[in-house]
C-alpha cells in the first residue's frame, strides 16, 4: 500500500483523484483540510500554520498538494494559502521524510503566452492563421497570467529548491481546464481541456512515477488537436497517455 496524503481533497480535482485511487486499489488515502470530513481518514489543520499540519505528514509516502486560493484578487489570501501554505506543505513533507510531493501548479503559469501569436489565434479558434509547425509551450517556459499564475510559478521554483537542496522528488503539474461538466465549452477550453478521467489518471501516474524522477514540470491536458501545451514530457517521464479529447465535442468558435 502506498500512503497518500491529499490536501484540498474536497475540491473538484481532489474528489476525482480520490475516486481514481480507490478504483485502482493499492493506496491508503488520507486528506488534510481545514474542517473535519466525516467518513474519511481526515487530518484537520490550516496549511498557513505548519505545526497544525505536521501530524498529517507522518508515515506518508506521497503528498498531493491541491489546496489553493484560486482567485486573482485578495493578495492576502494568495500570501497565506499559495505562498506560506505551499512552503509549509513542502517543509512539513521534508521534516517528516516524505519521498515525493506532487504539486498542483496551473497552466496559468504559462498562459500569458496566449496574448501572442500563434497561441492567441489558437484560443480564439482562428485556426487558419496557425502554422503547422508552431512551437508548443513546454514546462520550461514561464509567462504567468494574473496573480494566481504568478504564485503558481513561484511554487514551481520553490519545488525546484526542495528537490535540489533536500533530494526530494517534486513533480509540478500544470493543470489544464477541468470543468464540473467535463467537456469544453468554447474555443479556448477546446485547447486546454483535460477530462476528469485524464486528470485522475495523470495524478496517479505522478504518484507512481519512478523513484529517479527528481524535479519536473509537466503539462496535463487531454489529447486535443489544437492544444498549444506540450505534453510529450509527461508521456516520456511518467508514462501518461490521454484517453480523451476535446475534439469529441462540438463548441462554438
Amino acid at each position: 500500500m502506498t500512503n497518500v496524503l491529499i490536501t484540498g481533497m474536497n475540491g473538484l480535482i481532489g474528489g476525482i483523484l480520490k475516486k481514481q485511487l480507490e478504483s485502482e486499489g493499492g493506496y491508503n488515502i488520507s486528506s488534510l483540510q481545514r474542517s473535519q470530513v466525516d467518513g474519511e481518514n481526515n487530518f484537520q489543520g490550516d496549511i498557513a500554520e505548519i505545526e497544525s499540519i505536521r501530524p498529517a505528514f507522518v508515515n506518508q509516502d506521497v503528498v498531493v498538494h491541491l489546496a489553493a486560493h484560486l482567485g486573482d484578487t485578495e493578495w492576502s489570501s494568495h500570501l497565506q494559502s499559495n505562498i506560506i501554505g505551499t512552503f509549509n506543505v513542502f517543509e512539513a513533507a521534508r521534516l517528516e521524510g516524505v519521498k515525493r510531493v506532487v504539486f498542483a501548479s496551473s497552466g496559468r503559469a504559462a498562459s500569458g503566452f496566449e496574448r501572442m501569436k500563434p497561441y492567441s489565434d489558437i484560443i480564439s479558434g482562428d485556426y487558419s492563421e496557425v502554422p503547422t509547425d508552431f512551437q508548443k509551450v513546454s514546462g520550461q517556459m514561464v509567462r504567468p497570467e494574473g496573480l494566481y499564475g504568478a504564485v503558481k510559478a513561484w511554487g514551481e521554483g520553490l519545488a525546484c529548491h526542495f528537490a535540489d537542496a533536500y533530494q526530494m522528488s517534486m513533480i509540478c503539474v500544470r493543470i489544464g481546464l477541468v470543468r464540473p461538466v467535463d467537456r469544453p465549452t468554447d474555443a479556448r477550453s477546446k485547447s486546454v481541456h483535460v477530462s476528469h478521467r485524464d486528470i485522475g489518471r495523470f495524478f496517479q501516474k505522478c504518484i507512481d512515477a519512478p523513484e529517479k524522477v527528481n524535479y519536473e514540470i509537466l503539462f496535463a491536458t487531454s489529447k486535443n488537436k489544437w492544444s498549444y501545451r506540450d505534453i510529450s514530457a509527461a508521456k516520456e517521464i511518467i508514462g501518461f497517455e490521454p484517453l480523451d479529447s476535446a475534439d469529441d465535442f462540438d463548441v462554438e468558435t
